[in-house]
């Protein structure tokens, strides 16, 4: 790689997903390889994402299934308590176990030099690091992103808890109001529900999660309201907050009606940003609000310099954090680059019955004008339901004319399971009958898969 004398072969800027797996790649074809961290080592995901909130919620899901399933099983259930110090605690665990946060000695033992402190680039080649300088033939940006703090009057001298924070609190607060419907701030209304907050959530469009087909919308709905007690406030816009007593006043418009509401807690889940102050002018890297501008073989407009992960502004998943990362390694490795194919990623909303969705939604195809079938199952008529008393959720898969299969959407227990057959049969070209005719172990929650499949007809 290096032709000219450079510190190093590669700089990695990020320590999470979209950056340490390029760094093990490249450092383990014998090149001289730095990572740079300004947080904590390993990044969003290990820390303060992925495993820290699901941690918490499957102590949610099983406190809030003994306490609930148990009366129709004959299991008493009536003196279940919880203590969410220690629950905090499994939590605390859970991110240990990762390691994430220790990997400077991981790294060293692969030859990869780690420095911390915040990155900025001087020279096309050159970045500086708390004062020191530092350089590369070439560099990888993955920088993650940061929640969006939304323009709302008072928002910045009343206290708030974003999805980091959150996670640290001691107790759930007696009340919340959750301004962003997407799937963060879904799964944080669950987590504080079933643990006895109460609830208000907040979504500016029309309905929670948006994303997703307009039938995972309305039982998300249902089941936060008739079964949760929140209050889900979707068409929503939040006007001004004030500082009341110890807690916040939320004054927001809905209906064209303006009304408050008082809370212990205002969490703050409306989305994200690109983390982009990285001096990029000085390198010769274009770039906007939204993200980097980059090629198809994820270089930036300074070809030395690639970019993986929410830095993209495109898909904030771990999952395709570490697949550009993989490829950016081939293409820094290899003379015939390769194109990163989101044709097929799956996404998963962490509530109970989980959600997943890969491919087109119904919505987007009927925006292009594509002629489709759908094919629709209800989750209760499967014989796994019926053993485990789960009434809510269904699969839906959505084909082209010819019956090969383009999207899906599966709600369910272990939806995030389930969605990876059909993750691999759009990426490969699959036909809803050739799912349909593979056979699914009874009784098994991807019978579903097989029931939804056979109801497409070509």
């Amino acid at each position: 790689m290096a032709k000219q004398k450079y510190d190093y072969d590669l700089i990695v800027i990020g320590s999470g997903a979209g950056g340490s797996i390029a760094a093990d790649i490249i450092a383990a074809q014998k090149k001289r390889v730095a990572i740079i961290e300004h947080d904590t080592l390993g990044g969003e995901c290990p820390n303060w994402g992925c495993i820290p909130t699901k941690a918490l919620l499957y102590a949610a899901h099983i406190y809030d299934q003994a306490k609930n399933a148990g009366p129709a099983l004959g299991l008493r259930s009536g003196a279940l308590s919880y203590n969410y110090p220690s629950v905090k605690a499994w939590k605390d665990l859970a991110v240990q176990r990762t390691g994430a946060a220790n990997g400077t000695r991981y790294y060293q033992s692969k030859g990869i030099s780690v420095f911390r402190g915040n990155a900025r680039f001087i020279s096309p080649h050159e970045i500086s690091v708390e004062r020191r300088h530092l350089s590369a033939e070439h560099f990888l940006i993955a920088t993650g992103s940061t929640w969006t703090v939304p323009n709302i009057q008072g928002l910045s001298s009343v206290p708030y808890l974003n999805a980091r924070t959150a996670l640290e609190l001691m107790r759930p607060p007696k009340s919340v109001f959750i301004l962003g419907g997407g799937a963060v701030g879904c799964e944080f209304a669950e987590l504080f529900s079933v643990f006895g907050s109460k609830v208000y959530i907040a979504e500016a469009t029309t309905r929670l999660l948006p994303k997703e087909d307009q039938e995972t919308s309305e039982l998300v709905e249902k089941i936060f309201r008739t079964k949760r007690g929140m209050d889900v406030l979707s068409h929503t816009k939040v006007l001004s907050v004030t500082k009341d007593g110890l807690g916040v006043r939320v004054n927001y418009l809905r209906g064209g009606e303006e009304r408050s509401v008082r809370v212990e807690k205002l969490l703050i889940a409306a989305g994200k940003r690109p983390s982009l102050d990285l001096g990029l002018e000085n390198a010769g890297v274009e770039y906007s609000d939204t993200g980097l501008e980059i090629n198809e073989y994820l270089q930036t407009t300074a070809p030395h310099i690639y970019a993986a992960g929410d830095v993209l502004g495109r898909n904030f998943f771990t999952h395709t954090a570490v697949y550009e990362s993989r490829v950016v390694a081939h293409n820094l490795m290899a003379r015939q680059k390769i194109t990163p194919d989101y044709s097929a990623v799956p996404r998963t909303t962490f509530v109970n019955p989980e959600i997943s969705s890969v491919g087109m939604s119904e919505e987007q195809c009927l925006k292009r004008d594509l002629p489709i079938k759908i094919g629709l199952a209800p989750i209760s008529i499967i014989g796994r339901a019926s053993l485990e008393d789960v009434r809510d959720g269904f699969v839906k898969v959505i084909t082209d004319k010819k019956g090969i299969l383009i999207g899906a959407t599966v709600v369910s227990p272990h939806a995030g399971e389930m969605i990876h057959e059909l993750t691999l049969a759009i990426q490969h070209g699959f036909s809803a009958f050739e799912v349909a005719n593979t056979l699914h172990a009874f009784p098994s929650w991807s019978e579903a898969i097989r029931v939804a499949c056979a109801k497409i007809k070509v």
